[in-house]
């Protein structure tokens, strides 16, 4: 995982509200185990639709999503997230995320940035010209026009996310303990070892 201090950028101004995994990626393209490509299927059915934000050229390449309450809502499809990411999508604004969702974006390096449903609709605003710039260290989102809002998030995972760590890498950090814990083990359960005929 790369570490997140700051994300800044276009912001696709999205907004709708209860946008399920569904919408984000739908099942055809979840008989992949691999990430790569999935962006192509982001939002496909959204993107059918004439007109949509998510083809308009303005916003191509744009870090930032800026969503509705209750993003990622449906089924616990790991996916999304990978969809997000593979399509650029580095940090996804809303005023509430599904639980599960919010856990699989932080587990692959995505931002989930909870703000009030004020602040979103003054973010969907300056999105249509602006940048945006999510920091993490100060846990704020700002504006070019002097807008400052800021965010909570767990400190492990805002920790995590700024240093770029996931739980396999925090377990391999302690891999000398684990080693002396199970050299321990094996030397004072001798009658654990298996016996080889």
């Amino acid at each position: 995982m790369k570490p997140v201090r700051k994300v800044e950028g276009r912001a696709i101004p999205f907004g709708r509200k209860n946008v399920d995994t569904d919408v984000i990626i739908s099942a055809k393209w979840l008989k992949t185990i691999s990430r790569d490509g999935l962006g192509e299927g982001a939002f496909e059915s959204v993107r059918a639709q004439e007109g949509n934000v998510f083809d308009d050229p303005e916003y191509a390449g744009a870090p930032i999503l800026i969503a509705g309450d209750n993003f990622g809502c449906g089924s616990s499809r790991e996916h999304a997230a990978w969809a997000l990411d593979d399509m650029g999508v580095k940090a996804i604004i809303a005023p509430s995320f599904s639980d599960i969702f919010s856990s699989n974006a932080f587990k692959n390096g995505l931002l989930a940035i909870p703000l009030p449903q004020e602040a979103i609709d003054r973010l969907m605003e300056v999105a249509k010209t602006d940048p945006i710039t999510v920091d993490m260290e100060s846990m704020s989102v700002t504006t070019p026009f002097q807008d400052r809002f800021t965010f909570e998030m767990d400190p492990f995972r805002q920790q995590c996310l700024m240093d770029g760590v996931d739980e396999i890498d925090l377990t391999m950090a302690k891999s000398d303990a684990i080693e002396a814990h199970e050299t321990r083990v094996d030397s004072a359960q001798s009658w654990h070892k298996p016996v080889m005929a």
